[in-house]
């Protein structure tokens, strides 16, 4: 076989698990949604199971990272861009562990702190506008195999919820300063909040990644 063969092999090799990985992010993305809305709602059966999904989605995304690293090392200078592939998906898992570390603050929190304030609302705002950044980088994914072009058209939507985000972050951090007296609901809600903010930064860090993977293809 060719060594051009071999290099189209494994670069679809690598991009399937990427985009396995980001799709695993994506379901955990979701379920930290539906965790904010049970906390809201009160409903403790679907908080439980969605903790329970976001944890094994946690496990797999590692698992995923591995796996590329191992198929990576065996490649070895088949794949010339192979370091922009690792970047992505070591930068893909951190954002699991964002999102454990957030779903985990947020179970702890008492929902009467979120309501006073409407800080219910800005959560779910700022969630929200994650979520949707996390499905952009998995159509960035997608479309890496498919339509290169399309990926870095993406990366623009990415940046600009990466940017609202920003600017929600530090409307909520002042208000809270001013209007939540408990200190540990003070600090959970900031955790949280700068855990949101932290995760749409690393949304932009894989977006960056995968337009570099773009450019190369």
């Amino acid at each position: 076989m060719y060594s051009g063969e071999l290099e189209v092999q494994a670069k679809r090799k690598a991009l399937a698990v990427l985009h396995d990985e980001i799709n695993n992010i994506l379901n955990a993305a979701r379920d930290l949604s539906l965790l904010t809305d049970s906390i809201i709602k009160g409903g403790d059966k679907d908080m439980e199971i969605a903790l329970l999904r976001m944890r094994n989605a946690e496990e797999k995304v590692e698992n995923l990272r591995r796996k590329m690293t191992r198929e990576v090392s065996e490649i070895g200078s088949l794949m010339v861009y192979r370091e922009d592939v690792l970047r992505t998906a070591y930068i893909i898992d951190d954002i699991a562990g964002y999102i454990s570390g957030i779903a985990f603050r947020l179970y702890s929190m008492k929902i009467s702190s979120l309501k006073k304030g409407k800080f219910d609302i800005d959560l779910k705002e700022l969630v929200s506008m994650v979520v949707e950044a996390i499905f952009k980088l998995n159509e960035m994914a997608r479309a890496l195999s498919i339509n290169p072009a399309s990926t870095i058209e993406l990366a623009q939507e990415v940046q600009r919820l990466e940017r609202k985000v920003d600017e929600s972050y530090r409307k909520v951090i002042i208000k809270a300063l001013n209007e939540i007296p408990d200190i540990k609901d003070l600090l959970l809600l900031k955790d949280v909040v700068e855990g949101i903010e932290g995760m749409a930064d690393k949304c932009q860090g894989a977006s960056d990644c995968l337009t570099i993977l773009a450019l190369s293809m």
